[in-house]
């Protein structure tokens, strides 16, 4: 089980001159020497899902759909297998004040559609994606942008926030100096898209054009994702493979039995009935490792039992009857480990002494208590809590598990409310109409602390499924967001993460491990800090 700690940026040159340059890790070199060594034939076959958006970069904030978007497109830098970020189309990017970044794109890259890859390319996705009129999910990570608005339907462009010097030069001023703003840009927001684009959006997204290692060849809905190596890829990504299908499961023990029976090559996810038994099953071909994921209960601003003094009493209470140990023990084999904040371990900066945490500790006597204050100010009577999440993936175990919990120690009713598919859940989710508490899960878009923040608990963030609104929380991130170094940077959440603790926003539950394994049909496999297998440095022979 590998502990990571995020490979940082170097300091480099005169004048305090801050620039985001390549280096090198032994996974790259790994990847490199199988690349090298002649690139095998075969068609690498993935576990999956159906993408819930169109394949747009600045839509996509869910697993399936990213999984396809961080393969077809290529973003300013990218990361390893580690979280080291690595320059991609950028040949470097630069400041002197952490405020206004010049980037530079490296020469050389164009889409699959034969049109170049340019600083405009960069400034119309981004400047397309913050726009309020367009509604994309990841609108948020523009905030920070000079000319961004929630409130009307402004212009990074026109308002000075990008600025497009030349073909290869795209200045970006932010309201505020942010120290890790390079390391952002490997995320699937920041990636630039083709003119083509602009002319039908719709279509595009059904059929994407993209600059990165593969390009899409076909997507049979709910049943496979078809990408192919891009011949015109220029970068250090290339396919070491003749080509990925991403197949739609509705079951993990489906696909773990394909995975046995030599019908699939790779499982993002081991199914919990396996989680005592994949390890000895496959043989060397596992792996069990931290990953930058956290699971948990989200509890909806919208439920008038969980609003005011006794929501609050109620949140807490249902947090303290979980024990955590316990479920990650019996229910997931030691893949999971108790949460202890809203973040992750694998994230340099992280620590386990945040005030407030303790109210994610198992305490029966106290969490029945807490109930019946509740009570007191604002009785629900007989109370049946549900759970809601997506029946084709493997969480019934786990919420059966919570939920014995909750009716032993709070003497309520709980069960599990499912969705068949993942996406009927999120339309679910996003349209708030889920009947109780649901089921969050996030994987980080880039590696640093910030990213377990902002997205999913700041006002208006394209991520914050609960629609939560603190005007404290958000001063004390948009603080710690501006310190001068990412050391201060990390140790400045402590006020937010405190603030999420104490008001139990959600209620973490476990960090999760990458679970996953491989078929004896591939070689050169190896799953990255966010959990997802890293593709294109996986061989087959035909």
């Amino acid at each position: 089980m590998r502990n990571r700690r995020f490979a940082a940026l170097t300091a480099l040159g005169l004048s305090g001159v801050l620039a985001l340059t390549a280096c090198s890790s032994g996974s790259d070199d790994d990847a490199q020497d199988a690349s090298s060594s002649g690139s095998s034939t075969g068609v690498v076959t993935v576990s999956n899902g159906e993408p819930q958006n169109p394949l747009i970069p600045t839509m996509t904030n869910e697993t399936n759909g990213s999984l396809t978007v961080q393969n077809i497109f290529s973003g300013l830098v990218y990361y390893d297998a580690e979280g080291g970020v690595h320059n991609e189309v950028a040949e470097s990017i630069e400041s002197e004040d952490n405020q206004a970044w010049t980037i530079t794109i490296a020469d050389g890259w164009t889409f699959t559609d034969g049109t170049p890859v340019t600083a405009e390319s960069f400034a119309s996705a981004w400047d397309y994606g913050a726009a309020l009129d367009n509604a994309q999910n990841l609108s948020y990570f523009f905030e920070p942008i000079q000319g961004f608005s929630y409130d009307a339907n402004t212009s990074l462009i026109e308002e000075g926030g990008l600025v497009v010097e030349d073909e290869s030069t795209l200045v970006v001023n932010l309201t505020q100096p942010e120290s890790d703003f390079p390391i952002r840009l490997g995320y699937a927001a920041f990636f630039p898209l083709p003119e083509a684009f602009f002319d039908d959006p719709e279509a595009f997204g059904e059929a994407p054009v993209g600059n990165g290692p593969y390009m899409l060849e076909t997507w049979e809905h709910d049943s496979l994702i078809s990408l192919v190596p891009n011949p015109d890829y220029a970068g250090e990504r290339t396919p070491a493979n003749g080509g990925l299908e991403l197949i739609a499961y509705t079951d993990e023990d489906s696909a773990y039995n394909d995975l046995l029976g030599g019908q699939l090559d790779i499982i993002k996810n081991v199914p919990s009935s396996a989680f005592a038994t994949f390890e000895d099953e496959l043989e060397g071909r596992a792996v069990n490792q931290p990953a930058a994921v956290i699971q948990t209960l989200t509890v909806p601003e919208w439920l008038p039992e969980f609003q005011g003094e006794a929501g609050l009493l109620r949140r807490q209470a249902i947090s303290h009857a979980i024990d955590r140990d316990e479920v990650t023990e019996t229910i997931f084999a030691g893949s999971r480990t108790p949460a202890t904040d809203f973040t992750s371990p694998v994230i340099d900066g992280w620590t386990e002494e945040i005030p407030g945490n303790e109210v994610l500790e198992y305490d029966a006597d106290l969490a029945a208590e807490l109930w019946g204050e509740a009570e007191a100010i604002e009785p629900v009577g007989d109370y049946t809590l549900q759970i809601a999440s997506n029946a084709d993936s493997d969480h019934q175990t786990w919420v059966d598990a919570v939920c014995n919990n909750i009716r032993t120690v709070l003497e309520i009713g709980c069960e599990f409310f499912p969705y068949p598919t993942f996406d009927e859940y999120l339309d679910a989710r996003d349209s708030g109409s889920v009947p109780g508490p649901f089921r969050g899960g996030w994987q980080a878009d880039y590696p640093a602390m910030s990213n377990f923040l902002g997205p999913i608990y700041g006002t208006g963030a394209g991520s914050n499924d609960g629609q939560w609104s603190n005007a404290d929380f958000d001063a004390t991130l948009t603080e710690a967001n501006s310190a001068e170094t990412r050391s201060r940077r990390s140790s400045c959440t402590w006020t937010p993460r405190r603030s999420c603790s104490r008001t139990c926003r959600a209620l973490p539950l476990w960090y999760s491990n990458a679970t996953g394994g491989w078929a004896d049909t591939v070689e050169n496999v190896e799953f990255g800090w966010d959990s997802d297998p890293i593709l294109y440095q996986v061989t087959k022979a035909e």
